[in-house]
């Protein structure tokens, strides 16, 4: 089974690449040296929808009206 990990080479390039779980250094593309794998950063999303963070609700709705309106404009 092959997993996307992040890779780091000395140069201080970060690639992703598809490996076995176990592979902790890959080739770097860019530079063909060494890279190690890295801990990727966690990346997360509060739902706008669901109105259990109403700032965030509040947020997002009063951008997606702006964006409406932006579009609209540009269609008219």
């Amino acid at each position: 089974m092959r997993l996307l990990f992040d890779f780091e080479c000395e140069g201080g390039h970060i690639e992703e690449h598809f490996v076995s779980a176990d592979t902790r250094e890959a080739e770097c593309p860019h530079c063909h040296k060494p890279s190690q794998r890295i801990q990727s950063p966690v990346r997360s999303a509060l739902d706008p929808i669901s109105g259990d963070f109403k700032k965030a609700t509040g947020k997002w709705m009063r951008n997606r009206e702006q964006k409406l309106k932006q579009e609209r404009k540009a269609n008219s």
